[in-house]
């Protein structure tokens, strides 16, 4: 039996890396690494860094291509299983090509495996495909921890509920009942333009915790125009965005 790691490594810095992940990683035989295009070279590098200069191990490193899903599917969840399905069958055919009998395979995962990433679900993938493994989960720092540190902000209002949602159900069903407080992750279109901007407060990020980590919050009537505007040009700067925000209710 294969033994798999899926292991957070935060949100971009080394130092949020755990004692844990250090460890596990350095005890892997071989470490898949993805490779998302020439766009999104640097969260391939940063994960080369963090095995040249961080493991004090060797681990082999096997890298792939990411495939590209297909947006054009027109039921979105359709897509995004086919997308898995072809993402096992590289992971699967990776392992059995690389990877020693009974041997030890490790993912590092951007932010953490169990919060809006799929690493989970297509590992049971390949358990459904006969691939004897025993899954692993080294939690990491997520975007949301680096966002709300980042701004020096409580996640959530005194005994009250937060809502984690994406910005395709904030576009489709609008806010959220029963809670005062949501963050919105994977979201390319702006979706907070769906809400009345009167009566809420945004705290944005992008590339949290990277060098480039770029910050605003206020009003969300006053400073969601230039958060527009800002990721805009810092998609068209590096060729790519990861960002997140926290929206509360005045």
């Amino acid at each position: 039996m294969f033994q798999l790691s899926l292991v957070g490594i935060g949100s971009g810095n080394p130092e949020h890396l755990t004692l844990q992940a250090i460890r596990v990683l350095e005890s892997a035989d071989i470490i898949l690494l993805p490779r998302k295009g020439d766009a999104k070279t640097e969260l391939a590098d940063l994960r080369r860094m963090i095995a040249s200069d961080v493991l004090k191990t060797q681990p082999k490193i096997v890298e792939f291509d990411y495939p590209v899903r297909d947006a054009d599917t027109p039921k979105y969840l359709d897509g995004v299983n086919t997308w898995h399905d072809a993402l096992a069958t590289i992971w699967g055919g990776l392992i059995d090509a690389h990877a020693p009998k009974d041997g030890h395979i490790a993912l590092m995962v951007w932010g953490d495996p169990s919060l809006y990433d799929s690493t989970l679900r297509i590992a049971d993938r390949l358990l459904a495909q006969g691939l004897e493994i025993d899954v692993q989960v080294v939690p990491g720092i997520t975007s949301l921890q680096m966002l709300t540190a980042a701004h020096a902000i409580p996640l959530n209002t005194l005994g009250a509920p937060v809502q984690i949602t994406t910005g395709r159900r904030l576009r489709d069903f609008g806010w959220p009942e029963g809670v005062d407080t949501i963050a919105v992750m994977l979201d390319g279109e702006n979706s907070f333009q769906s809400l009345a901007p009167e009566g809420y407060d945004i705290w944005w990020g992008a590339y949290v915790g990277m060098p480039g980590q770029i910050l605003l919050a206020g009003e969300l009537a006053t400073i969601g125009p230039e958060i527009i505007q800002t990721r805009a040009e810092a998609r068209e700067q590096h060729g790519w965005i990861m960002d997140i925000y926290l929206i509360r209710k005045r």
